[in-house]
């Protein structure tokens, strides 16, 4: 059998239409650098210092479904900051549906502070 039949029978994994996970190292500087040219500086410190508490909380992660996951969450975030498209964002709501209630009640409270960020102003 010809090889170019083999691979229209048989793939031998599916097509990925996303660029590929960039290491943590980079990635994290990189969500840094957009934080200075895109966000508002009262933004800017609010996100410096999740990001740099994300990252530290997950720098001894052994599992490489967690590592995986909090990468792709953290590129996919970057190219919306890169995009643009952060500031009309919305929450799916099966994305609400995954979360634990740890994390509703998380980012709730994230909710009330920006909220009070928004009042001063």
């Amino acid at each position: 059998m010809r090889p170019t039949l083999v691979r229209l029978v048989r793939p031998r994994r599916p097509e990925r239409d996303v660029a590929p996970l960039l290491p943590p190292l980079k990635l994290y500087r990189e969500i840094l650098r957009a934080h200075i040219t895109k966000l508002p500086s009262d933004l800017r410190f609010l996100g410096d210092q999740y990001v740099k508490a994300e990252f530290k909380a997950h720098q001894r992660i052994d599992n490489p479904l967690h590592i995986v996951g909090f990468l792709t969450q953290w590129q996919d975030y970057l190219r919306e900051l890169n995009g643009g498209t952060w500031v009309e964002g919305r929450l799916r709501k099966q994305d609400l549906e995954k979360m634990t209630n740890e994390q509703v009640h998380q980012l709730y409270e994230l909710m009330q502070e920006t909220k009070k960020i928004g009042e001063d102003e």
